[in-house]
């Protein structure tokens, strides 16, 4: 006979994992909704992703490519990449998982920004590895801090670059510094998830590094700019043993049918990445200058989102964050990284950012 005082126990370290909390999405009661709380595109998906997920609808009862084929053959041609050093997975949180799973065992450390995102934590706990924080400067990645704490049991560092929440990146020089310090044992994982937003002459994705060293992987994601979040998009671009490793655990059908079409219609249509590329920047812009109007602080971004901080008393980020929601408007907060004092908002459509302005201007004047 069983002895029914004894129950299942998950493996040590578990429980102390704090559940990952996405952005809001519900808008008040009669008010309408405008979510700026989880980094979406306002122009939604591609017209051509629309239509390649539409070809998919009327055969739903074969199993998708296992190898993601087209997908991957669409992202190496569009970015002229090796078709073979390519992986896709549910999202790039899932290619993350798959990394501290594979690389991380009990007594490795692996590092990460002071507001770095907060996967990079779960995934490290979840492989029994101990997580290590870097201290940020002027909330921009520091260098010399994730350097600083490098130990012979380092085995991993996650680099946001640009970084979620703040939005600040660190020019490819500094990338290419980082990775010429670290031991060669430590795995490099650079988070491009942002890539495709940034213009800045010194940034590059981290592709050309990939390319060179056998301990650099890059991850990407469909969910910003393809807007097709819907459908958990996210790919690797690494070397050849690294893709080889993480083959042996993923999950044979980790991409479903629509997701493969679709991605691979979204890569290749250039032009409304483009489209994306300058109704972001143009409003972000206008965000930026209206926000500091109001008498906030924005953290300088090359994303899609803008961290805007608040007095820690009085017109507090928390006030604020209820004023909006109020009136329909959902952003982030991010007291969990650490930045209790901060909202982050989403660029979006030209009307919500209108909204937001009209909202925040009420409630620093105390109307609201």
């Amino acid at each position: 006979m069983s002895d029914t005082s004894l129950v299942p126990v998950p493996r040590s370290g578990i429980l102390d994992i704090d559940l990952y909390v996405p952005g809001g999405s519900q808008a008040a009661a009669g008010k309408k909704l405008y979510k700026l709380s989880s980094n979406e595109t306002p122009l939604g998906p591609s017209p051509r992703a629309l239509k390649a997920y539409a070809r998919v609808a009327s055969k739903l009862e074969l199993y998708p490519d296992g190898s993601s084929t087209e997908l991957r053959q669409a992202i190496a041609e569009t970015h002229g990449l090796n078709v073979d050093r390519i992986l896709c997975g549910n999202g790039s949180d899932e290619l993350l998982h798959l990394l501290a799973e594979c690389y991380l065992s009990p007594g490795d450390e692996a590092i990460y920004s002071e507001h770095g995102f907060l996967v990079y934590r779960i995934s490290i706990l979840a492989a029994g590895a101990t997580p290590v924080v870097a201290k940020e400067s002027a909330y921009t990645t520091d260098v010399d801090a994730i350097l600083a704490a490098v130990t012979p049991r380092t085995r991993m560092v996650f680099l946001a670059n640009p970084n979620n929440p703040t939005g600040t990146y660190i020019p490819m020089a500094e990338v290419r510094r980082l990775h010429a310090e670290l031991p060669g044992n430590v795995l490099l994982v650079l988070d491009a998830a942002y890539a495709e937003y940034v213009r800045r002459n010194d940034y590059e994705s981290g592709v050309e590094l990939v390319a060179s060293a056998d301990n650099v992987v890059m991850t990407r994601t469909f969910s910003k700019i393809h807007g097709l979040a819907a459908l958990r998009i996210g790919w690797l671009y690494g070397p050849k043993a690294v893709v080889d490793v993480l083959e042996r655990v993923r999950g044979p059908f980790n991409l479903n049918a629509a997701a493969i079409a679709s991605g691979a219609a979204a890569v290749r249509d250039r032009v409304f990445v483009e489209a994306a590329v300058e109704h972001n920047l143009r409003w972000g812009a206008w965000l930026t200058a209206e926000l500091g109007k109001l008498g906030l602080t924005v953290t300088p971004s090359v994303a899609n989102f803008l961290l805007v901080h608040f007095p820690p008393t009085g017109k507090t980020a928390d006030a604020a964050d209820k004023a909006l929601l109020a009136e329909g408007v959902v952003v982030r907060k991010v007291g969990g990284y650490g930045l209790p004092n901060a909202l982050r908002m989403t660029v979006g459509s030209e009307e919500a950012c209108r909204r937001l302005i009209e909202v925040l201007t009420n409630f620093m004047k105390g109307t609201v």
